[in-house]
């Protein structure tokens, strides 16, 4: 990485290299038994210039031939869209848990035991059931160096477990499953299953749904591709200065329900989306997005922050090209009313799990709409069974500008999002 950035800097203003390297292990199952194991490895370098004012960028699975990848950075610059920053100086990182040694020491005999045993208890339960799922552990090590002396180095730990389950009378299919994700080893199946096996549980019956606006508990699972989605578009930077966040003007207002609290958090020990700095070597913050319905922070990296005269939120992540704004774990503070209290509290709805195509509709507006992949209904506070063939749609701003109620029942999903089940009032259903 040194001597790539060397050469950069004979020729560019500014420059930066960016190393990842990662090892990971998937094992996978399908239909109930063993499908394959796996061992990938890969390394990615990629350098990003300043020459003239403008932005050049390459990447390279070799660290070899390292002219060529400073030519090719070189060559994007005549076309590259104008710099506005400057790569940070040398920082303090705060401290951040994310590696655990023992992820590497987890043998594959025994993430193979924890997949089999995973899909003979769902399976006992419900011989029916065709499961696919996995066990997976890897680790990731990222390198950033820059001509202004930035650095960071970090090196983090994952371990995935997880089912999926289909079940298929006729032409009634039902989903369930579960998954979780730490950066300790997770060798117990006990709460996968027992999510699973209550899914199968209330699923047991179908009821029929009234076509109208009624009251919806979106549970953990069913919170971030119902009511997140909109919100992850709308608090970022880039989008805000194109002046297409419809709350881009709303800095510092009141928007939400006072009792949503919602922040970016990558700084909870052992999370995998939690880490000491972004892909940028700005280091990582918590940032308060909805402060009791008070729209407080954008989401910012070094080039829309420069842009928008304020500083990065250590945001900057790259997903397959240049660094954009994007957040890292969202969490949404609990509240103090338990499910079975929300359940109790509602004569006529139902409960969203899972939902297909939530993206449909004006998602930079809030709309959104999809069917409801699992899902049960509530009468007279009670679950009666699962709902089919039913539609939800709503606009998110106005969901969240009143709230019905938000659970204390926080759970993580798949590393991205800490969230309580969240009840909005009126929400429009349709059932076939």
């Amino acid at each position: 990485m040194e001597k790539i950035l060397a050469l950069a800097k004979k020729v560019a203003e500014e420059a930066e290299v960016y190393m990842i390297t990662s090892e990971e292990t998937p094992v996978q199952f399908e239909s109930n038994r063993l499908k394959n194991i796996q061992h990938k490895q890969s390394q990615t370098v990629a350098l990003r210039i300043i020459k003239n004012g403008k932005t050049g960028y390459a990447t390279s699975t070799s660290l070899e031939n390292r002219q060529q990848l400073v030519d090719d950075a070189v060559a994007t610059a005549e076309f590259g869209t104008k710099a506005e920053f400057q790569f940070p100086s040398a920082k303090t990182f705060p401290r951040v848990d994310v590696f655990d040694a023992a992820v590497e020491k987890v043998s594959l005999e025994q993430m193979t035991q924890l997949g089999e045993e995973l899909i003979a208890k769902v399976t006992q339960y419900s011989p029916e059931v065709i499961c696919e799922g996995g066990v997976t552990k890897g680790t990731y090590t990222l390198s950033i160096m820059n001509s202004r002396g930035g650095q960071a180095n970090f090196r983090q730990s994952v371990f995935g477990l997880g089912i999926e389950g289909q079940r298929i009378r006729g032409t009634d299919m039902l989903f369930v499953g579960d998954h979780q994700s730490s950066c300790h080893p997770i060798l117990t199946t006990d709460e996968i299953v027992k999510t699973t096996i209550r899914q199968l549980e209330l699923a047991r019956n179908t009821a029929k749904v009234t076509s109208r606006s009624m009251s919806v508990i979106f549970s953990p699972d069913g919170v971030p591709g119902s009511l997140i989605l909109p919100l992850i578009s709308a608090f970022n930077g880039k989008i805000v200065l194109e002046g297409a966040s419809p709350i881009g003007k709303k800095l510092g207002e009141i928007v939400f329900d006072t009792n949503l609290t919602i922040d970016d958090n990558p700084l909870v020990p052992f999370n995998t989306n939690s880490r000491p700095c972004d892909d940028e070597a700005v280091p990582c913050q918590i940032t308060p997005l909805i402060s009791r319905g008070v729209v407080s922070n954008f989401l910012y990296d070094l080039q829309t922050a420069s842009r928008a005269k304020t500083k990065s939120t250590g945001n900057g992540q790259r997903q397959g090209g240049l660094p954009g704004p994007s957040p890292h774990a969202f969490v949404v503070k609990p509240g103090n009313v338990s499910f079975e209290a929300m359940v109790k509290d509602i004569d006529e709805g139902i409960i969203v799990e899972q939902l297909l195509g939530a993206g449909q509709g004006n998602s930079l507006g809030g709309d959104f709409s999809g069917n409801v992949l699992l899902g049960y209904k509530i009468e007279k506070g009670e679950i009666v069974g699962r709902v089919k063939d039913t539609m939800i749609s709503g606009n998110v701003y106005q969901l969240l500008k009143k709230i019905a109620a938000i659970g204390s029942d926080a759970k993580w999903v798949s590393g991205f999002m800490s969230t309580p089940s969240i009840c909005c009032a009126d929400v429009s259903v349709a059932c076939r």
